[in-house]
């Protein structure tokens, strides 16, 4: 996505607003942390379509959960980290699953 695009009025309001109304990240929120949000992103990846960079939900997160847990997550396809219980987040998560363990291969993060 050209940076041209992120470097302009309407992209810096749009942004502003998100955090305004979300100041905390996300992530650390579900993980049962306090940490303020500094990046508005984008909650299903653009892929460079204009429409979607525009109008798609956005989502309050700090640089560190931005930059290395929601790349790993659109990755992966899994949400990693842990509640403060230990429980994890992601509820496709194995551990959730009742009473038993799931085989290699199986929905879900293994």
């Amino acid at each position: 996505m050209p940076r041209r695009l992120y470097n302009n009025r309407r992209w810096r309001s749009r942004r502003e607003r998100q955090l305004r109304r979300e100041p905390l990240c996300r992530y650390c929120r579900q993980a049962d942390r306090v940490t303020p949000a500094t990046v508005a992103d984008h909650v299903k990846p653009h892929g460079g379509d204009l429409r979607k960079f525009w109008r798609g939900d956005l989502q309050s997160l700090c640089e560190t959960c931005h930059n290395a847990v929601k790349k790993a997550e659109e990755t992966s396809g899994c949400v990693r980290g842990c509640h403060a219980d230990g429980l994890p987040i992601d509820p496709r998560h194995h551990w959730h699953a009742p009473n038993r363990a799931p085989t290699r291969g199986e929905g879900g993060c293994n």
